[in-house]
């Protein structure tokens, strides 16, 4: 079958257009400036940081599971794995964040170190307080921001759709939440967006030296041997995604077969005699060296604390020859992973904020970081929490936009819509499995699926605007007219990021610990379930 690179394409082209050349035609360039390519991100970028720290260590408690990974960062930070701690720790640590709160014994723990190694980096500078085991997080929620711009104007070729999807994930109420708070969703939205992010740089740029070697004269029936050297920076970001929570290795499947369609799709578009079998010898093995393997030892490498230095759950003593304790520690490392898988597989206990993956994109159970009923509003009753929650507007039209955007991929064979939905099955519909087995799980595990949310949106509305509005394939150099339609599509888009922004700023009190009167932030619990 064939496969449509790009679309739309123009509806007529004039008889004397030039066709474009391979390498256009195989990664067409992004048009405008550079200067205005990073310019307009960084701005949504400082607008999302201002966001997120302003006021970050407040509220000055411990909230929702801050208990486990605040102690635990601080635990690797001073023993290499995480530790017991005396009881009343989370009170002693904010009343004095020098206070000794390690009892005796290493601590099992639900999740890998990676996540947790990144907290500890805000409490080594700022010590453990609540703005320093949230200083991280808020960092990577920002950033996410910046990669989510350039990728999506990398995908669309317009600088102000990819400032569009930027300023949809900084103005997403779970986005914002889960920045502000010391919990490993936010460190996998980020691994996973910036290990796609260089793989999309990939595409594009192995695309153009697959173009300039066959045109200089690669005469094998396979194409060329292409290194693909932004997918090993794509495995090292993944692998400390799946450090991170093991839910990422869903990801790394799904875009190890994403990297190999695309090489496919890349060598029979450039008209070599053997795509399939060029891709099977040249580039399925070196992809998956460069994904899986590189991904697997970054993982490994994330429990260095563990490896070398004794104590940790299950490690016991260490050898003293230091080159040996990574020999002698993997067989017990092995045996820690099935006593975590176990621990994983019979998490079914009741939790009054568990959801379901389907109730995920309705936003039907939030989960409440923290409340409080305070006595400084004026008012008879108040109240104070941080509701994970989404953006409605925000959630609730990607709904559509998804749909757009399997239409999109289905019909007209836009690998974008391909891409974007498998980043979003990846991380949603490897649920349901353990959903059926009534595992405890939460909203805010739907965090990884954000960028893909917003992503589809923009490419929805690139598509309302018409041909021109998106990179495209037969005329790339072009900067199309502006015609009616293209003017009503961004209108349309300019009102939607607009919507957002309302629609997070009227949530901002309930995301934020803001002391409300009890009538006011009741107003903002538009589903029962929310409460």
């Amino acid at each position: 079958m064939a496969t449509t690179d790009y679309a739309p394409a123009p509806e007529t082209a004039p008889a004397a257009t030039k066709a474009p050349a391979l390498r256009d035609r195989l990664a067409p360039p992004v048009r405008g400036r550079v200067l205005f390519g990073w310019l307009g991100p960084l701005l949504v970028t400082v607008f999302a940081g201002v966001l997120r720290f302003h006021r970050l260590g407040n509220p000055h408690a411990v909230v929702f599971d801050e208990t486990y990974y605040a102690k635990d960062s601080l635990s690797l930070l001073k023993f290499g794995w995480e530790r017991n701690t005396v009881e009343g720790a989370d009170k002693m640590l904010l009343a004095d964040r020098h206070a000794d709160i390690w009892a005796e014994g290493a601590s099992f723990i639900a999740h890998p170190p990676g996540g947790k190694w990144m907290i500890a980096i805000g409490e080594a500078i700022f010590g453990a307080t609540p703005f320093g085991w949230r200083f991280m997080p808020a960092l990577a929620g920002t950033l996410a921001v910046l990669i989510l711009c350039r990728v999506a104007r990398r995908m669309t070729g317009s600088t102000l759709l990819g400032c569009a999807a930027g300023l949809l994930l900084a103005a997403d109420g779970l986005a914002f939440v889960t920045s502000r708070t010391a919990l490993l969703d936010v460190f996998v939205m980020f691994w996973v967006l910036a290990g796609f992010a260089c793989l999309v740089v990939d595409r594009d740029r192995s695309r153009q030296l697959l173009a300039d070697r066959i045109e200089a004269g690669n005469a094998s029936p396979y194409g060329p041997f292409l290194l693909h050297g932004w997918r090993i920076v794509a495995g090292l970001c993944l692998g400390m995604g799946l450090a991170t929570k093991w839910t990422a290795v869903f990801y790394i499947a799904a875009f190890g077969l994403l990297v190999v369609a695309w090489d496919y799709g890349a060598r029979r578009a450039a008209g070599v005699q053997a795509p399939f079998a060029g891709m099977l010898r040249l580039e399925a093995i070196p992809a998956f060296g460069q994904l899986v393997v590189i991904a697997g030892v970054t993982y490994v490498a994330s429990w260095w604390g563990w490896i070398f230095r004794p104590g940790g759950w299950g490690r016991g003593e260490a050898a003293g020859n230091v080159l040996a304790r990574p020999f002698e520690a993997l067989p017990k490392l092995w045996d820690y992973h099935v006593e975590i898988l176990n621990f994983h597989t019979g998490l079914d206990a009741k939790h009054p904020y568990q959801s379901w993956p389907w109730d995920w994109p309705i936003l039907r159970r939030p989960v409440a970081f923290y409340y409080n009923e305070p006595d400084s509003c004026g008012a008879a009753r108040c109240s104070r929490e941080i509701l994970g929650v989404g953006t409605p507007a925000l959630w609730w039209g990607a709904l559509l936009a998804l749909v757009v955007t399997a239409i999109v991929w289905i019909v007209l064979r836009d690998w974008r819509g391909g891409a974007i939905l498998v980043g979003f099955a990846a991380g949603w519909l490897s649920w349901f499995p353990s959903a059926l087995s009534e595992r405890t799980m939460f909203l805010f595990y739907a965090t990884p699926l954000l960028p893909f949310m917003c992503l589809a949106v923009v490419l929805t509305f690139g598509y309302l605007m018409g041909p021109g509005a998106v990179r495209d394939p037969l005329r790339p150099g072009a900067v199309p007219a502006p015609t009616p339609r293209r003017l009503v599509g961004a209108a349309a888009a300019g009102a939607f990021v607009l919507v957002v922004l309302v629609n997070f700023a009227y949530f901002y009190p309930v995301l934020s610990a803001e002391v409300l009167p009890y009538d006011v932030w009741h107003a903002r619990m538009w589903l029962d379930s929310w409460i």
